[in-house]
């Protein structure tokens, strides 16, 4: 284990509680971004990453899915400080070998939290665990192939699964789904199931495409843009310079959150004079903080108040032309909103009449208005119903094909909106399946597969052979641990191709690999034909190259298509079909395919070597069209719904730490929120605190309940905060104990990580027993 990897673990008793910060970034971000890559890489690695991280001839970085700009200048520091975390994390000098598995039993491993295991460094070469052994232990890569092809051949392709993260490229997401189905497979769960499902259940029945309809140009001339269930001074913090420039064009920004985020509060940026000396850019001019599962209820009542001013100023704020030529439903939807139920409305949302009304008067004004969300909106029962509403407003004062305005569900991870284009999905539709066969001249399955609930449920009874985890953290990332952990030991063999140490790989099939692969950052050299590049799409589909430059930590690392390809030609041999070698040795070979299959990747090899790359085709954006079933946009009534605890209990969200992202821990500092050196606490309202019978900082057990059953998790802290009441927050994965594995959105089956009923018991230790 390298010495600068830390040797204690979390110690939840050295929590420290801080007042909340009311602006983002600034100098202290600068320089926490450089002192986490000096103390990874060093000084040489970490200026050579940060020199190049998004920029024409780089990589992409491997937080999140923010886009870069296509049209204007880059600037040399085209990164946040969490995607300067990420690049540290991964470019890291620390290295897990074999005295590192001989060292810790997985008994002593188990015992370990995310931080501890994600800090020790990159993994350097394969590594197996046998029924009955205790350690992890050395494999080479002809005999991991060999293993998993021997495996795989030994069971039926419905009982092999095949689970994704959004790192993943497009390459390799696009060889990956074609692997599972050459076998016979559609159980390609993958994180998207796990965040933006409800969005994409959402808007291809409304509007005719799962992704969003703006450019990063759009939310810079918006007249009004929304941020609505995200914390984007944590999670995408290039976004604030893009609110910062609308403002700058005289655009408002409406934030609604439950939790007055400092990046929805005031931007310093770190880049600009105003940012380092002077007061920075105030970014909501209107805060909204509604109760947790409320926003359906803001949404109906902001579409009524529309409709109504539009009957005092006939043609000042209803777009009738578009409505008439390009949308169905509008009748429908304007007879169900003709009334509201104003006391039922404050009580889902927890907003005064007059606060909505405020909002929905700069509405009306505005000519060009953009929402944007997150997983705020996305993980409760009702979010499909939710995001439609969102869809409602925006048809009903046409935007979508214009400048500054449109839909904008903002994707987390890096190019989780890529794998999806790629066919990273269980249910695939017939036009990409039929495409797959021509390409490649056998049927590819129709069957729909398991999506990430369906694959807990099937580990669950036994039904899972094979599980095989491109990138991800698969037991940390879904909802009712427990449940997930103990299904995880049922399956044969469990393959991990990772970088780094996590919870999955602790929690193994009874046999399990851990494969060891190049990151973003590293450099890809080992091909007949030299270095490769690969590609990605970012949240607002522009696709474009991403190439790493730095040294790989050890000379055992290979890339995930050449895995891809070598399992594949373990598990099918070489005359399946499918010239895996070809493809493996040469990325071309793979965009040749893609180019073939995919609509919108016409001459993707040049075109995805010119500067910017090239943006994928989006029918309501580019041309005010809409291919749905119908052919146009579609207007959808939805009854009103929102989440109540009853009496003794509050609503439960999880969040993530500014030190986070998804399973992945930087470090254990929420400086924003003034959290730090410790993770199990529940941020709850002062009042809901004296209210239930707590006060500050006393120990708690926390229980949820769910359709009777009830879900324990132990030892949380309880913090005094200013989120709405009613409502609280703890950090995601620690809670996720408590979401019941059907605790799911309708119709998109996400997991209701923002839809939890607790209530609260002093823990035994605070009662001194």
């Amino acid at each position: 284990m390298n010495r600068h990897a830390p040797e204690q673990d979390i110690n939840e008793d050295d929590l420290q509680i801080h007042p909340p910060k009311k602006a983002a970034a600034g100098l202290k971000a600068v320089t926490v971004a450089l002192e986490r890559g000096y103390s990874q890489a060093g000084v040489a690695r970490t200026v050579r990453s940060m020199l190049r991280v998004n920029q024409h001839d780089g990589f992409d970085c491997p937080g999140c899915a923010w886009p870069e700009s296509i049209t204007g200048r880059r600037s040399p520091a085209e990164f946040c400080e969490n995607g300067a975390k990420a690049i540290a994390e991964e470019s890291t000098t620390r290295t897990v070998g074999a005295d590192f598995w001989a060292e810790h039993s997985i008994a002593d491993l188990e015992d370990k939290t995310e931080y501890w295991l994600g800090s020790q460094g990159r993994i350097s070469e394969p590594v197996v665990l046998k029924p009955g052994d205790t350690h992890y232990s050395p494999i080479s890569w002809t005999d991991a192939f060999a293993l998993i092809g021997q495996h795989i051949n030994a069971t039926t392709p419905d009982r092999c699964v095949f689970y994704t993260s959004g790192r993943t490229a497009n390459e390799t997401a696009f060889m990956y789904q074609l692997f599972a189905r050459s076998l016979g497979t559609n159980n390609l769960p993958d994180c998207s199931n796990m965040c933006h499902e409800s969005s994409g259940s959402a808007l291809n029945p409304t509007i005719g495409i799962g992704k969003g309809t703006v450019s990063l140009e759009d939310i810079h001339h918006a007249e009004l843009v929304f941020v609505v269930g995200q914390n984007p001074g944590t999670n995408h913090p290039r976004m604030l310079s893009a609110l910062r420039d609308c403002k700058n064009n005289g655009g408002k920004i409406v934030a609604v959150n439950p939790l007055p985020e400092a990046g929805l509060l005031n931007f310093k940026d770190p880049q600009s004079l105003n940012g380092v000396i002077g007061g920075g850019t105030t970014i909501a001019d209107e805060f909204l903080k509604i109760k947790v599962g409320g926003d359906l209820a803001l949404f109906q009542a902001l579409g009524h108040l529309l409709l109504e001013e539009e009957k005092r100023n006939p043609g000042t704020v209803v777009d009738k032309s578009f409505i008439g030529k390009q949308t169905e439903g509008f009748e429908a939807y304007a007879k169900a909103r003709s009334q509201l139920d104003w006391e039922e409305t404050e009580r889902a949302t927890g907003l005064s009449r007059e606060e909505i009304v405020t909002v929905a008067g700069l509405m009306a004004k505005s000519k060009a208005t953009i929402i944007c969300w997150a997983l705020g909106l996305t993980q409760q029962p009702h979010s499909v119903d939710t995001l439609k509403e969102i869809i409602n407003l925006l048809l009903l004062q046409g935007n979508f094909g214009k400048r500054g305005a449109g839909a904008c569900p903002v994707r987390g991870h890096s190019n989780v909106q890529g794998d999806r284009t790629m066919g990273i999905w269980e249910k695939p539709r017939e036009p990409f399946l039929a495409a797959l066969d021509r390409e490649f001249g056998f049927r590819m399955p129709r069957d729909h597969g398991y999506d990430s609930v369906e694959t807990q449920h099937a580990l669950e009874k036994g039904d899972v052979d094979v599980f095989v985890s491109m990138g991800g953290n698969f037991a940390a990332a879904g909802s009712d641990t427990a449940a997930l952990e103990a299904g995880l030991k049922t399956a044969g063999l469990t393959v991990h191709i990772s970088t780094k140490p996590n919870r999955a790989h602790v929690v193994h099939g009874k046999t399990s690999l851990i494969l060891p692969t190049l990151g973003r950052t590293d450099t890809d050299d080992k091909h007949p034909k030299g270095k490769q590049f690969l590609s990605v799409e970012d949240s607002m589909s522009v696709i474009h190259k991403t190439q790493g430059r730095l040294a790989p930590t050890s000379e055992h690392l290979l890339s995930e298509p050449v895995i891809v390809a070598r399992m594949a030609q373990a598990t099918l041999g070489d005359d399946h079909g499918v010239d895996w070698r070809a493809m493996a040795e040469d990325y071309d070979v793979i965009r040749d395919h893609i180019s073939r299959v995919i609509p919108g990747f016409e001459d993707f090899n040049a075109r995805v070597r010119t500067k910017n790359g090239f943006v994928l085709p989006n029918p309501p954006r580019d041309t005010r069209t809409f291919a749905t079933d119908i052919g146009k946009a579609r207007f959808s009534v939805s009854p009103l719904e929102y989440l109540e605890a009853p009496e003794g209990h509050l609503i439960l969200q999880t969040v993530r730490s500014h030190d986070q992202y998804n399973t992945t821990f930087y470090g254990l500092d929420d400086r924003y929120r003034g959290v730090s050196d410790a993770r199990r606490v529940i941020l709850v309202h002062e009042e809901d605190l004296a209210g239930l019978g707590f006060k500050d900082r006393d120990l708690v057990d926390v229980i949820s309940t769910f359709a009777g059953t009830e879900r324990r998790a132990n030892k949380f802290r309880l913090i005094a905060y200013p989120t709405a009441k009613g409502c609280a927050a703890a950090y995601f994965p620690e809670a996720n104990a408590l979401v019941h594995r059907e605790l799911v959105a309708r119709e998109s089956n996400t997991p209701g990580y923002k839809a939890m009923t607790v209530r609260f018991v002093k823990h035994p230790e605070e009662n001194g027993s």
